[in-house]
């Protein structure tokens, strides 16, 4: 017998004539408890989003993307950038994955901006020092000045950003956090490289972020993402942590920290094409 969930035909069964009915209602009554079991699954599975799991009562998917896009013109790494393939790219992958919140290293202003105009997000920029004045993106030139950045979906309220007080080497690294409608602070910095001349300011500026982080969570919901330079966190007591450890390109040190309202944190590495580190996804649940 062919099992129908449909509800006419269920009916129809059972108004045919009465000398039937004996033979059917066994037939019918397996149909209606296969049928119940069929529109339970139906809707369990309607809990499902996108890439996100299963949506817990109360809460909602946040989603960070981390990129670093060697946008100065200056580093090695640019060849590999194919400018504008790189803002492309970025701009491809935001439309594609509709994250809450994107956190940017070495980026340029301009660039950004235009980011944020195609995308339809909310952009802040922090300028980095670098040998004692803003440094002019080249190659080509007109993009503005080298820095971070951050875009969120929600309004941004307020942003702050200061220059960390270790420093070791001609490029001034920068902290940048902004303070979003839905209550939740996006932070990011790119911090000095492990090479020997610049090992202590890596150190000083690790310390000096756990703080800053661990001070903003004892009244804001944060989520921080970056570029350490380091495979070792920097993460304050009671954050979960997670890094692109599984990039095939510079792996390990781009790394997220998030507080508790954001809980079930996962990660995943998007391959990136015009630059030199892979993109670093997670998506936790928000408390609400």
């Amino acid at each position: 017998m062919r099992v129908s969930c449909n509800v006419g035909e269920i009916v129809k069964l059972m108004a045919r004539p009465r000398a039937h009915r004996s033979g059917r209602a066994a037939a019918i009554g397996l149909a209606a408890a296969v049928c119940a079991a069929v529109l339970a699954l139906a809707a369990g599975a309607t809990r499902t989003v996108g890439h996100s799991g299963a949506m817990p009562p109360g809460g909602s998917t946040y989603t960070l993307m981390q990129m670093n896009l060697c946008l100065s013109g200056l580093g090695t790494c640019y060849e590999k950038v194919a400018y504008p393939a790189v803002v492309e790219e970025a701009v491809a992958r935001i439309r594609d994955i509709h994250p809450a919140a994107v956190t940017f290293n070495e980026a340029c202003r301009n660039d950004v901006a235009l980011i944020a105009r195609q995308t339809g997000y909310h952009l802040r920029f922090s300028t980095v020092i670098y040998d004692g004045g803003p440094l002019p993106c080249i190659r080509p030139g007109g993009r503005g000045v080298f820095g971070d950045a951050v875009l969120t979906k929600a309004a941004i309220e307020s942003s702050e950003s200061q220059p960390f007080l270790a420093q070791t080497d001609i490029e001034r690294r920068m902290w940048l956090c902004v303070t979003t409608r839905i209550g939740v602070d996006v932070c990011t910095a790119h911090l000095s490289e492990r090479i020997p001349i610049e090992v202590a300011g890596n150190d000083g500026q690790c310390a000096e972020l756990r703080a800053l982080l661990a001070r903003r969570a004892a009244a804001h919901t944060v989520i921080f993402a970056g570029d350490l330079n380091r495979r070792s966190w920097c993460v304050p007591t009671g954050f979960w942590t997670r890094s692109d450890s599984s990039a095939e390109q510079d792996p390990g040190l781009q790394q997220v920290y998030g507080t508790g309202a954001l809980h079930s944190p996962s990660a995943e590495v998007v391959p990136a094409t015009h630059t030199d580190h892979d993109i670093l996804l997670v998506r936790a649940q928000l408390a609400h």
